[in-house]
């Protein structure tokens, strides 16, 4: 999608014209350069309650001579906020097939900044497909979208800045999306170490290191390495550093890259088992949020660490029953392998402690019972310090993207360090509270400041995604599959501080 900024009205191919729930007549600003046959028929259609301006309804109207346009609702005026607007841009590219045409004028006048900019965003957002599997005939490729949006004299400068900074977000959002859509036989611990490498070299200030099977069973990474050797495509450990050379603390992301989930020797039922390809979602949220701080131009220090594996039963494959010894020291029994993602983030957890951060955020598609306690409408929220975790619930809401916080109790703690032969186990004893004791599992590789043994722990939270990275039908930027979650959420936190 091309998107670009007009003052005035200087319109061109299919009109969209947002509008507030009760509108009975198009608002005098909007009558501006409209064909007198569309203006009446668009009025007509409002006075008889034909479109009453719902939030994210649209209705397409042909105007013959007059032109071609698309009425959108914005909701209540009252309640009108940025998320009003984003999902009402979303609503128009969801639409598109209703819109004739791809060249397009967003109708905007006496708007905020902000709220033009949303409005781009939930287009920008929204304009994603993955068909790289398809056969298509020339003609059945969807064109790329020109959209154009009008704004007052002296705005174009700023809303052009707003609208640049939303684009390369989305790319963000987008390379999520792809990572966790492409099918695991061509995405494996490898290929997305190869992408991260060449995605590195259009940028100057990126740097890409790959920590390789043979590297990581040397430095000891227990975890990592007994998830993934029952599979022919090995794992590894990627390492992205945005700004590196630039002293201080910086935050640090660390996410869960299973490229496939068979549950290894515990396996998994098959029903439904192709959307395991999807549990490397956390790593797909780190490797798309630094391409969102990369491509914006963020001039800060981040590091992020992606613990890529794939879970295969196997001869070779781990084993309940088994010790293991992970990059930590600390000793885990495996009571089921299916309790796998655990395992690789608490190298990739106690690896984050080399650089000092300021804080650790990982990201995982770790339980089922996240998904079964907040269904798909909220991601797991999880932190050692309360204010922390509140942060970055703001910063989640502040984009509509929910996490919810979830308790920490010192009960699952106890619980997951009752293990009769190890330090901890991979395990609940039970059934209950599933996605909790799985965050007291992970607390326990968060490393003290500097790794000192009495020191203060790092600040650090949990994000669970299980029920958030796909099949979050009430999404409204996405259409289906993976969701690109978070992506934006942590582009707020690290560019607001």
């Amino acid at each position: 999608m091309k998107v670009s900024v007009s003052p005035g009205h200087n319109i061109n191919g299919t009109l969209i014209l947002p509008l507030f729930e009760g509108s009975d007549a198009l608002p005098e600003a909007h009558e501006t350069g409209l064909h007198t046959a569309l203006k009446a028929q668009i009025n007509r259609i409002l006075q008889d309650g034909d479109f009453k301006g719902k939030m994210k309804s649209t209705m397409s109207i042909l105007g013959g001579e007059g032109g071609k346009a698309m009425l959108v609702g914005l909701g209540k005026e009252d309640a009108a906020d940025a998320h009003s607007y984003r999902k009402a841009g979303a609503a128009v590219v969801a639409s598109r097939k209703k819109v004739h045409g791809t060249d397009l004028t967003v109708v905007f006048n006496g708007t905020s900044i902000d709220a033009m900019g949303a409005f781009a965003e939930g287009m920008l957002l929204r304009d994603y497909s993955y068909d790289h599997y398809k056969q298509q005939d020339e003609e059945d490729k969807e064109s790329e979208l020109d959209v154009r949006i009008t704004c007052d004299e002296g705005q174009e400068d700023e809303l052009n800045s707003v609208i640049k900074i939303h684009a390369g977000v989305a790319s963000g959002v987008h390379l999520s999306r792809d990572l966790g859509n492409c099918p695991p036989n061509d995405m494996y611990p490898e290929a997305f170490a190869d992408q991260a490498w060449e995605w590195a070299k259009q940028y100057d200030d990126v740097e890409v290191t790959i920590i390789n099977y043979e590297q990581a069973v040397k430095a000891g990474m227990g975890g990592l390495v007994a998830v993934g050797m029952g599979s022919a495509r090995k794992p590894c450990m990627v390492i992205f550093q945005l700004n590196g050379k630039k002293s201080g603390r910086c935050p640090l992301l660390v996410g869960k890259g299973i490229t496939f989930d068979t549950g290894g020797i515990s396996l998994k039922p098959g029903a439904n088992m192709d959307e395991m390809k999807y549990d490397m979602g956390g790593s797909a949220t780190v490797f798309g949020t630094m391409q969102a701080l990369a491509s914006t131009g963020h001039k800060g220090k981040v590091v992020a660490i992606t613990c890529m594996a794939e879970n295969m039963p196997s001869s070779n494959a781990q084993r309940p029953g088994d010790v293991i010894k992970t990059l930590s020291g600390k000793t885990i029994e495996i009571l089921n392998t299916d309790a796998e993602g655990r395992l690789v983030l608490s190298d990739g957890l106690w690896k984050a402690g080399e650089f000092d951060p300021e804080y650790i955020i990982d990201f995982a598609t770790l339980t089922g019972a996240c998904v079964v306690a907040l269904g798909h409408e909220a991601t797991g929220l999880w932190s050692n310090d309360d204010d922390f975790r509140t942060r970055i619930h703001e910063a989640g809401n502040a984009v509509d993207e929910l996490a919810w916080p979830m308790p920490l109790l010192p009960a699952f703690e106890k619980e997951m360090t009752n293990s009769k032969i190890a330090d901890t186990r991979n395990l609940g004893a039970g059934r209950y509270g599933g996605a909790n004791t799985a965050a007291a599992f992970l607390k326990q590789f968060v490393p003290n400041r500097n790794y000192e043994k009495d020191g203060e722990q790092i600040t650090w939270a949990h994000m669970d995604i299980a029920g958030t990275y796909w099949g979050a039908k009430t999404n409204s930027m996405v259409g289906n599959g993976a969701t690109g979650i978070h992506v934006r959420t942590m582009y707020h936190l690290i560019t607001n501080g």
